[in-house]
């Protein structure tokens, strides 16, 4: 593996580290997550300049030393995504599918798809639409962990009971432990789901980013998708985003 590389990158996040640098915790092209180090970028003259931002496309050189970070060497913008940074409920969303991407790729593995569907989430909430009561309930972020649910092999089942494997009755409930949507019977313990929410789910997994505010989600099934979605995270991965209760 080369010690020094190019690679396409979004900033996930972007943390202080000691007088004029940053850790940027970075989701690549050719090598999935990765952490590394901007030296001097805090200072007036930095050579990277506003390129590293949390959210922002870019081009990096990166070098790989023997530490766990790697350095960034040369930064040029693919997008910047100043719209997104610069309006609040937007930024909000967009946080929401960053530490998403953080808490489900972990590894130092090529994905071409989550690198992929990160891009085109971000440049879809680049150029606006419409807006739900809440971030966490915006149709677009909620297709996109939906989606990197189903790129980390956590895709929930919906077409029939997902614990005895009925299919020719209500599905009423969602159950992390069996995986997927359960009949009356097996809701013991279960999430309740309604047919609207089940319906809505689907909907956001098949539609592109693109269409997702297209897909008239109503509130109650915004919110269920939203329980599917971190009941998800709670059961196979262990963790919440803190980013849900902004």
């Amino acid at each position: 593996m080369a010690r020094t590389y190019a690679t396409e990158a979004v900033v996930l996040r972007s943390l202080r580290l000691g007088e004029a640098d940053r850790i940027v915790h970075l989701y690549t092209r050719e090598r999935g997550r990765i952490g590394a180090v901007a030296k001097g970028i805090r200072k007036t003259k930095s050579r990277f300049g506003g390129r590293l931002e949390p959210l922002s496309h870019v081009t990096l050189q990166l070098h790989q030393g023997s530490g766990e970070l790697q350095t960034v060497t040369g930064a040029d913008l693919v997008r910047a995504h100043n719209g997104v940074r610069e309006d609040q409920y937007r930024l909000n969303v967009g946080l929401i599918g960053a530490e998403a991407m953080l808490r489900l790729f972990t590894e130092q593995e090529k994905n071409d798809r989550a690198f992929i569907a990160l891009t085109r989430f971000l440049d879809v909430l680049e150029e606006g639409g419409a807006q739900a009561s809440r971030p966490a309930l915006d149709p677009l972020v909620l297709s996109f962990q939906l989606k990197l649910l189903w790129l980390s092999g956590y895709l929930p089942h919906l077409t029939s009971c997902a614990e005895c494997g009925a299919d020719d009755v209500p599905l009423v409930a969602y159950s992390p432990q069996a995986g997927g949507a359960v009949c009356a019977t097996d809701a013991r313990d279960a999430l309740p789901l309604s047919p609207a929410g089940r319906a809505g789910i689907e909907a956001l997994l098949s539609a592109p980013f693109a269409d997702a505010h297209g897909v008239g989600l109503s509130e109650t099934a915004a919110r269920d998708a939203l329980r599917v979605v971190t009941a998800s995270y709670e059961y196979h991965g262990g963790f919440r985003l803190r980013t849900l209760s902004a």
